[in-house]
């Protein structure tokens, strides 16, 4: 075979480089395209989650709303049944409550609804006397000088937590001076604060003079500090205790509030707070009466105002009329939607209304919030 020509070599060389070069190429586009490919199935996949989530999200808001609806139902059934409010009723009863919300068509989630009397609390706004808002309460004084010098003992006994700048006066005062609607900028005592006290410090605010329309509002008075806020470790602080909520129309389209707790489903240190103080060690004996149950039955009638008096070693013992009831119309329920291992958590303060047109009871939702 006649050798190669140094024309024909240098061909192939060129034919093979160029083969060379296209078949780079076409790996460089092939790796490309699958770069893209991986980036757009990232996008996609990423796209595809974020929609799960928010139709997860959607469904979950949809089920806490369901779950507030089905309290409220309850709540009216309720007063439709008995005009008392007590832990012995299905509202309180996680069980019946269960069977309620088992008739709800949510197949691929959970639902937990919790009722909670916000009468069972202390109503800050009832410490002063509204609607001219200017002078104590002598009751609610009373009651709030027993329940701050209980919680603060309980405070003052840990030596990690730092008290020396408060104590019940100072409390009591700056509370009433943040409430009251004295033009005249007069402190309550040595120990209130009104908005010169307030506009001192760093950063300054102005003393509101008026109702407190947020329990957060609370931490912001003079002698009130994060602790005693928000609790310290297993001691809860005054927001567990505390409602801004239970005020009234009166005649002339005006407010009040009355401040009565429902001693049917008060705490123990609110009903302690209701007791003079050389018997408050009794509270816990009224509690274990009001929640005794036999057989799953609760064991004692509390529909009837003076009921605390059968509790034994009771009949000697006194509690201000002007301070307790048995019925409620302000509850907070907190709902707890979960789709797989994601939950939501929503909780609405209602309020149980007469319609006096048509004698219907219904419920109105006073605020709705998020944890």
């Amino acid at each position: 075979m006649a050798a190669a020509t140094y024309g024909e070599t240098t061909g192939r060389r060129a034919l093979a480089s160029q083969r060379g070069v296209a078949l780079l190429m076409t790996l460089t586009v092939i790796v490309l395209l699958m770069t893209a490919g991986l980036h757009l199935n990232r996008q996609v996949r990423k796209s595809l989650e974020m929609a799960a989530t928010q139709r997860d999200q959607l469904l979950m808001n949809e089920m806490a709303l369901s779950g507030v609806h089905a309290a409220m139902a309850m709540l009216i059934k309720d007063r439709q049944d008995s005009e008392t409010d007590s832990l012995q009723e299905d509202w309180a009863s996680a069980e019946a409550m269960a069977a309620a919300l088992a008739a709800l068509p949510f197949e691929n989630g959970t639902l937990e609804v919790v009722i909670n009397d916000e009468r069972a609390k202390i109503q800050i706004n009832a410490l002063v006397n509204f609607p001219d808002g200017r002078q104590f309460n002598p009751d609610q004084h009373t009651l709030w000088d027993r329940f701050a010098k209980r919680l603060l003992d309980l405070y003052t006994a840990i030596e990690t937590v730092e008290m020396d700048d408060t104590d019940t006066a100072t409390i009591i005062n700056s509370v009433k001076d943040w409430l009251d609607s004295g033009e005249d900028d007069a402190i309550t005592g040595l120990s209130g604060a009104e908005s010169s006290y307030y506009e001192d410090l760093d950063p300054p605010y102005a003393c509101k003079n008026g109702p407190f329309t947020h329990l957060d509002e609370v931490s912001l008075v003079k002698g009130v500090t994060p602790e005693l806020f928000f609790g310290f470790g297993e001691l809860m602080g005054l927001s567990n205790y505390l409602t801004i909520y239970g005020a009234t129309e009166t005649d002339d389209n005006r407010f009040r509030y009355d401040g009565r707790i429902n001693i049917n489903t008060a705490e123990l240190p609110v009903v302690a707070a209701l007791l003079e103080e050389d018997v408050a060690d009794w509270a816990q004996a009224l509690i274990d009466y009001r929640d005794e149950q036999t057989d799953g039955t609760y064991a004692h009638d509390v529909t009837r105002q003076n009921w605390h008096k059968n509790v034994p070693g009771f009949s000697g013992i006194t509690i201000d009329e002007n301070l307790i009831t048995i019925e409620s119309n302000f509850f907070r329920v907190t709902v707890t939607a979960g789709i797989d291992d994601v939950k939501m958590t929503r909780h609405a303060v209602v309020h149980r209304r007469n319609n006096p047109d048509t004698g219907r009871w219904y419920c109105k939702i006073l605020n709705w919030q998020a944890d």
